[in-house]
């Protein structure tokens, strides 16, 4: 059957990435979108669009027979499900070919077979592929340690805990067990041994229904932030030809055990010895295909396209690969609180344009970045001959964009390309538990002339027509233009303040006080040329509401302008729990109630938002005086969640007591 119609049981990126697919070939697209994603980008690059009526995943892209009567209603003749949500559901797989439709996916009994890591290690040991052991957690000694916890369905990190004290393993048992009930409405989870620095490798298969088999290379994804990944590459670094042999082979055996159709990636954990465990087979296109569509110079949804409507692969073997491609994850987090996801508008997000990049993205500038959603806000892609050179042309790309609005990882994106183990190619996935606090250190940069920049720019704003938006004014105080004038900024997100003092002589072109070493060359509303020390620097400059963005060569700076004076009322009282971020209250420590101890970094309240679960701990023992959280509220962020009143030290000696 030909396909001429089809549906994307997805959102974002994903959708736009096939959508592009689709329009090379001539078939008309049909997005589905929720009340938060009205005026998402895939919503705008479909032919046609169907509301699922509601903004929750589980009111609207994860009820399957709303998207199958989206696709009756739109005229599809087929549905391709992307990633996450119902991609490796065989229930749905089932309802879209029941429906008439062409599943652009795996056969029903494949995603049957390997939905459960249990049943498909099984299987697996059945099929010759290498496996770690299985740990029965009620038996579980010091000996075994230290364990991974694994939720039983699902992926993205859910559920998953590392157990290295035999005295947390009930414990951790419970929180794994209600997270992945939570996420995958399933509740099981088991153990196996955690391998210590590990290597996250996988192989891309692509499978017909004539008997052929691909093995499409591999991937490096160790580096992970919990569990989920960064940063992937292809093929993987520093494996020996035997090892990728027998990795290739052993993914070939599991996906003709399954009877596999399509595209499907098979996930390996690789000990620093060289031993693969298999981990878990993937039965849908992966976010990271695009490393390896670069290597290969294929196209992996019209692949997907070419089996679902019945064809042959092009060839019995895979074609030959070239170079090196690396891509890394953008996200709209904060890597140095604990990644919390952050929302908002995003102002701009331009990446350059160059041979061998590429840029899959579900949003563009004047884009505003929900709640409701994982933060990813794109995908950069870079291909090159050597691993170093595609490893230069995407730090030099990332660090070059403009991505203004929430914070975002990008600063540890490029910290993390230039590491020394990263560019060695001393992979693991304990990555960022070394590495974290110096990749989210301040930098070597220069904030303090960016915030002068910054100044000089609001202060043309401020007298010249035309040049932007009025700059923020605070209360009755204002610059008298014949004195010196002062501006306040605290750095985002470090939080640092800055405090700049300038003049603006007749001439018109304010100037800095005391700044040794700095000429003014020219300065508009967006733009101000130095000249420091003999060198000159170029800052550009974007603003939304209080806060300016300054892109200058090398680095990137955020400023919130400050008002003269504090205000009080910003001031919370002690013991204060606020949420982080806005998201869902998914659960209460047992027995949380107002009156009741707790002690200093124990967890209260578990708050959800973008697919990801955050605690929030106890900020010192004591006694819990107000509790404003409980279980499915909805919560902005900084709204006061409970207060926790700290239990005063031992009294200070007297005669009498000494």
């Amino acid at each position: 059957m030909t396909i001429t119609t089809l549906l994307v049981a997805n959102r974002g990126e994903i959708a736009c990435r096939i959508f592009r697919t689709c329009r090379d070939l001539g078939i008309t697209t049909v997005a589905v979108y929720s009340d938060a994603d009205a005026d998402a980008l895939h919503v705008r690059e479909a032919d046609l669009a169907v509301r699922l009526p509601g903004a929750a995943p589980a009111d609207t892209y994860l009820r399957g027979d709303l998207v199958v009567a989206a696709a009756l209603a739109a005229g599809a003749d087929a549905v391709h499900p992307g990633y996450g949500f119902l991609s490796e559901n065989a229930a749905f797989a089932a309802a879209v070919q029941d429906a008439g439709l062409v599943w652009v996916g795996p056969p029903v009994k494949a995603i049957e077979l390997m939905a459960s890591k249990t049943r498909a290690k099984e299987l697996m040991a059945g099929a010759g592929v290498p496996l770690l052991a299985p740990v029965d957690p009620a038996t579980a000694g010091d000996g075994d340690l230290p364990l991974l916890l694994k939720a039983a369905s699902g992926g993205g990190g859910r559920g998953m805990r590392i157990v290295r004290e035999l005295d947390s393993l009930a414990g951790e048992l419970l929180a794994a067990a209600a997270e992945a009930a939570s996420a995958f409405g399933d509740g099981e989870v088991f153990a196996e041994p955690y391998v210590e620095r590990g290597r996250h490798v996988e192989v891309q298969v692509m499978a017909d229904a004539y008997d052929t088999v691909w093995a499409l290379g591999t991937r490096d994804c160790s580096l992970q932030r919990r569990h989920q990944k960064v940063i992937e590459e292809a093929p993987a670094p520093s494996l020996d030809d035997a090892l990728r042999t027998r990795l290739h082979d052993a993914a070939v055996a599991a996906a003709r055990a399954v009877g596999y159709r399509g595209a499907g990636t098979v996930e390996f954990l690789v000990s620093a010895e060289g031993r693969p465990y298999f981990l878990e087979m993937n039965t849908r296109l992966q976010v990271e295909h695009p490393v390896t569509e670069a290597v290969f110079g294929v196209d992996l949804v019209a692949l997907q396209l070419r089996v679902a409507e019945g064809e042959p692969l092009p060839a019995p073997e895979p074609p030959s690969s070239s170079g090196h491609a690396v891509e890394a994850r953008l996200y709209a987090e904060d890597p140095a609180r604990d990644w919390q996801p952050q929302t908002g508008a995003l102002l701009t997000l331009e990446v350059p344009d160059a041979p061998g990049l590429r840029l899959d993205t579900g949003y563009a500038g004047g884009d505003t970045i929900g709640v409701h959603y994982d933060p990813m806000l794109a995908k950069v892609i870079a291909h090159a001959p050597t691993r170093t050179e595609a490893i230069r042309l995407l730090a030099g790309a990332l660090e070059r964009a403009r991505i203004h609005g929430p914070v975002t990882n990008r600063a540890l994106l490029v910290g993390s390309l230039r590491h020394p183990d990263f560019v060695a190619a001393r992979l693991d996935t304990g990555f960022y538990d070394r590495h974290l606090a110096d990749l989210t250190a301040p930098g070597d940069g220069d904030p303090a002339t960016a915030a002068l920049a910054a100044t000089l720019a609001d202060a043309v704003r401020a007298t010249t027509p035309g040049s932007g938006p009025a700059p923020t004014r605070f209360g009755a105080w204002r610059n008298v233009p014949s004195q010196p004038q002062v501006k306040r900024y605290r750095r985002e997100p470090d939080g640092t303040e800055h405090e700049i003092a300038y003049r603006t002589p007749r001439t018109g072109i304010p100037q800095p006080c005391g700044a040794d070493g700095v000429r003014v060359l020219s300065v508009t509303g967006t733009r101000v040329s130095l000249e420091l020390n003999g060198v000159t620097r170029h800052f550009d400059l974007t603003y939304g509401g209080d806060r300016v963005h300054v892109d200058t060569a090398g680095a990137s700076y955020t400023f919130t302008v400050l008002p003269r004076f504090t205000d009080p009322a910003t001031r919370t009282d002690p013991g204060s729990l606020l949420a982080p971020m806005p998201g869902t209250v998914v659960r209460l420590a047992e027995g949380l109630a107002p009156g009741a101890a707790v002690v200093a970094g124990q967890p209260l309240i578990w708050l959800e938002a973008m697919k990801m679960e955050h605690r929030i701990l106890a900020p010192a023992s004591g006694t819990l005086t107000a509790l404003h959280a409980a279980p499915g509220h909805q919560v902005e962020v900084g709204a006061l969640l409970a207060v926790v009143q700290e239990d005063p030290g031992p009294a200070p000696a007297t005669e009498e007591t000494a």
